[in-house]
């Protein structure tokens, strides 16, 4: 019964995660706003901006709140502050109130049930099942792009920009709500149960200390964790908020939506994988080979100029950015417990939301300065190389104990 339940858990936390993707909905939104309301690009980024910010900041206390009171609590709080956002998106018509209903609520809510998903599944599984656990759980997100983005495409075509604000919110007030009441954690004795035969790789009994947020924040490990996280999803990031124009500057291809669709589904993929690998190997083996790979990528980006050769380059860029998200969840659960995992995943995760930020905002003016992004491959290309040699110094505080 436990094991079905888990999977009850985990099935109902990826379905939450395939909602969350409407946070990709934005480019959609915006390029509608600009050429209904005569937005100018700065203020239709506004809201998306605030919104991944809110996301990562409120991970911390959504997280704390998971650990504390459940995830049922979180995620329902989430998916109400998600849907209310929407709906009251489609009232707004300047820039700085959209900002408050999409960016502010909307990212609030991402972050309260992004924290709630992740957790409560893998505390259901042993240790050697938990990068694949989360990749499975963050799948989610990742494939959400392939079907939001031509979904809104189409209410917007069809009912207008402001009715497809409020459609969706509707849409993502009642599944979130309900799929919601399926995350439960498992009692404490059930969590020991499946971890009192964990084993290192040297075959000695691994330290089941539960680390606080407090005693992470006291690990130069986390420090290392959260570098690693901020390089390393810089570079997916900077792609995937210009791929249309990199489509269109390097392959004189204006159909870059194709792209996009493309890398959501590596994306998706790279979640599985990742989470596979880094059980059969380590986390930290397989984060030294997905920032190896990536950095080499990135330095041969400027030279793919047809559109196969561009093809190629996003699904290897999105194969290795989703990795990060059923990697890290891992290495954090690895290094510090489940018990606190929503508070302290949280901490690291906000790398993310820095990334999230500094990656595109870079790209796009470097690309102002030079009219090209190859300088902009070339840093993200240094910034994986960096994370690459952080791999080297960093041993587990577990097995150290």
């Amino acid at each position: 019964m436990s094991k079905s339940k888990g999977w009850i858990v985990t099935s109902a936390a990826t379905g939450i995660n395939l909602i969350l993707g409407l946070l990709y909905i934005w480019s959609i939104m915006s390029k509608a706003l600009i050429n209904e309301l005569n937005w100018t690009k700065t203020q239709a980024s506004l809201p998306y901006t605030v919104s991944i910010l809110t996301f990562a900041l409120v991970m911390i206390f959504a997280g704390r709140v998971q650990d504390t009171k459940g995830p049922r609590l979180s995620s329902t709080f989430g998916g109400i502050l998600l849907g209310g956002g929407l709906i009251l998106s489609a009232f707004m018509r300047t820039p700085l109130l959209m900002t408050l209903t999409y960016g502010l609520m909307g990212g609030a809510g991402i972050g309260f049930c992004y924290a709630a998903t992740t957790p409560p599944a893998v505390k259901w599984f042993p240790l050697e099942k938990k990068g694949f656990i989360s990749g499975i759980v963050v799948s989610g997100v990742g494939f959400a792009a392939v079907y939001i983005s031509p979904l809104t495409n189409m209410l917007i075509e069809k009912f207008g920009v402001y009715n497809a604000f409020f459609i969706l919110g509707i849409f993502a007030l009642v599944v979130l709500i309900i799929l919601s009441q399926l995350l439960v954690n498992p009692s404490d004795k059930y969590i020991a149960k499946i971890n009192i035969k964990n084993t290192n790789q040297n075959n000695k009994p691994i330290n089941q200390k539960q680390y606080t947020w407090k005693e992470m924040l006291k690990t130069f490990s986390f420090y290392k964790l959260w570098i690693m996280y901020t390089f390393s999803a810089s570079a997916g990031l900077m792609l995937i908020g210009h791929l249309t124009v990199i489509s269109t500057q390097q392959a004189n291809w204006e159909k870059g939506f194709y792209l996009v669709v493309l890398l959501a589904i590596f994306n998706t993929l790279g979640r599985i994988v990742g989470g596979l690998v880094s059980d059969k190997y380590g986390p930290i083996k397989t984060m030294l080979t997905i920032f190896s790979l990536q950095a080499i990528n990135m330095f041969f980006f400027s030279q793919y100029t047809t559109i196969g050769l561009l093809a190629f380059g996003v699904a290897f860029t999105g194969l290795v950015y989703g990795a990060l998200f059923s990697v890290f969840p891992a290495i954090t659960a690895q290094n510090y417990g489940t018990k606190n995992l929503g508070t302290n995943y949280g901490f690291v995760f906000t790398s993310w939301g820095l990334a999230g930020v500094t990656g595109p905002l870079l790209a796009g003016k470097i690309f102002d300065l030079t009219e090209s992004y190859n300088y902009s491959y070339l840093v993200s290309a240094l910034l994986l190389i960096g994370a690459s040699l952080l791999t080297f110094s960093f041993k587990s505080i577990r097995e150290n104990n």
